[in-house]
């Protein structure tokens, strides 16, 4: 059974920083590509970051230069470092994983920024 655990997820101040956290079992999880997407309250589900099994990288345009994908492989990891966090990146935080048809998802942590 696969499963994506979500962790790192708080109340933070804006221009603090967070790392999330996404842990994979059940799956040969170097052969995926994973993903940090986000739904902020009232909206659609956004792609945030993206890490393919060759470990390139992509980032939606709101997020470039503040958020940093990587994984490891070893631990079956996937993290998303956020710094210089904004109100507007308050939302709830999920993790994906995918290869060919196969596609997986976490439950999701919540990320508040705010004073």
């Amino acid at each position: 059974q696969v499963q994506l655990v979500e962790s790192g997820g708080g109340l933070v101040q804006p221009g603090g920083s967070l790392r999330l956290s996404c842990a994979a079992s059940g799956l040969i999880f170097s052969s995926y590509t994973t993903a940090w997407h986000r739904q902020a309250p009232g909206k659609q589900r956004e792609l945030v970051a993206v890490i393919t099994s060759g470990s390139l990288t992509n980032y939606a345009d709101s997020v470039k230069g503040r958020f940093s994908i990587s994984r490891d492989n070893v631990k079956n990891t996937v993290y998303l470092q956020m710094n210089s966090l904004k109100p507007e990146d308050t939302g709830i935080y999920y993790c994906r994983a995918q290869w060919f048809v196969d596609n997986y998802w976490g439950q999701g942590t919540q990320v508040t920024v705010s004073s």
